[in-house]
């Protein structure tokens, strides 16, 4: 007769699965910091990462990120490579942007490809398969014994609450137009797939691998072709009510200003996305026909170009004051095509946040560019795999496993 396991065997696998979860959000960790963020006694937190590294669910990270006192390197634990992998895919308006990690947090590899605006989703799902495929000279395994275990995926628009691993949307739309898509790619890579917004994901990414690591309040804002941001709020994605949260380009900026698609007036992705900043150029004698033009008149001193794109930061700046002082981050993150333009965006934008940030927050706040570019949307979705779901479970031993909430990131960049 099987007996069920006595309540101090449960609760021994609690803090197993704490361990294990904190590994699997935060990448390698040493056991002081394992032991702040887990509240355990270092009797038991010792004896729980002993038995862990007997098993092999978590072994002894490569290199340390200092000495200690007297001169010893810093011993970090994570995950055991072998664990498995997740990739993530952000399917942009004109690419595909494809990037792997591993269960402790090692990056196999990113790229991308460009493709027509109109390609099919079928053939879209294609091109992301064989990208993924060819990462790490072929290490991203499909469909194989310790392979890919989940699929994070970023999409353009609003997307709905994620119905979870495996599961079919409700028919009631909440899935948005993307509904379809889950299944598709569950079907090619043989792994579950979670699915949100690809500047979200963006603003994920930034707070788990770029510039705002270790931070637990992240404002993201993507100034690109369109304008769309991003919040991580105490350490998670925040969504909003139906997937909602982040569109912070239709934040009215200008209130007498053109009209936007979205049906508002003056919203800031009017004044402040790519078509917009290159209009009112033109609209003033300059020729650039693109972005990369324009940036080289911004490079060269152009009045014009400096003045148009001065007037899009303090717009910028405004709004994200607006916003800061609503929710409090400690960082706001920029990115997207515009943010190539350096100081000349980045002096107006931190002028403008001066001006109308509460004078409390002045000084609290850090301004910063992305670190991770394209590949940004797909490197959150895998977070989105490693922080949010049970995905990536099945670990070398037969006790371990992983299913940790959330949990709290103490340290600062």
């Amino acid at each position: 007769m099987r007996t069920s396991p006595g309540p101090l065997s449960r609760l021994r696998r609690s803090h197993e699965q704490k361990v294990l979860g904190l590994l699997r959000r935060h990448g390698p960790l040493s056991r002081a910091e394992l032991g702040q963020r887990t509240t355990l006694s270092r009797t038991t937190l010792y004896d729980i990462v002993g038995t862990l590294v007997a098993s092999g669910a978590i072994v002894t990270a490569p290199g340390s990120d200092g000495p200690r006192k007297r001169g010893r390197p810093v011993e970090r634990l994570t995950l055991n490579p072998a664990a498995g992998q997740a990739v993530g895919i952000d399917f942009a308006r004109r690419a595909v942007h494809v990037a792997a990690v591993n269960v402790a947090h090692e990056v196999i590899g990113a790229v991308s490809e460009t493709h027509p605006p109109d390609l099919p989703w079928p053939r879209r799902v294609e091109l992301a398969e064989r990208l993924a495929v060819s990462l790490g000279d072929g290490t991203v395994r499909l469909s194989a014994l310790g392979a890919v275990g989940g699929v994070g995926v970023g999409v353009v628009g609003p997307v709905g609450p994620p119905a979870g691993p495996g599961q079919q949307d409700s028919g009631d739309g909440s899935g948005g137009p993307h509904a379809a898509l889950p299944p598709l790619l569950e079907k090619r890579f043989g792994a579950p797939v979670l699915l949100d917004n690809n500047t979200r994901l963006a603003a994920l990414a930034e707070a788990t691998w770029g510039v705002a690591t270790g931070h637990q309040d992240v404002l993201y804002l993507r100034l690109s072709d369109g304008v769309g941001g991003g919040l991580v709020a105490d350490g998670g994605l925040h969504r909003g009510v139906d997937g909602l949260s982040g569109e912070l380009g239709h934040i009215t900026a200008d209130p007498g200003g053109r009209r936007c698609e979205c049906g508002g007036t003056g919203c800031l992705e009017t004044v402040a996305s790519v078509g917009a900043v290159l209009d009112a150029y033109r609209s003033r004698g300059g020729t650039a026909p693109g972005m990369p033009a324009f940036l080289a008149a911004v490079a060269a001193g152009d009045p014009v170009a400096r003045e148009v794109l001065a007037a899009a930061g303090g717009y910028v700046g405004t709004v994200l004051a607006a916003v800061c002082n609503a929710v409090g981050p400690s960082v706001i993150v920029l990115g997207g095509a515009l943010t190539e333009a350096g100081e000349a965006l980045f002096g107006p934008v931190r002028r403008a946040l001066h001006a109308h940030l509460m004078p409390l927050m002045r000084d609290r706040i850090s301004l910063r560019r992305a670190a991770l570019g394209d590949a940004g949307g797909a490197y959150g979705g895998i977070a989105l795999v490693l922080r949010e779901s049970p995905l990536l479970a099945h670990y070398p031993g037969p006790d371990a496993g992983t299913g940790a909430g959330p949990a709290d990131a103490k340290e600062d960049t």
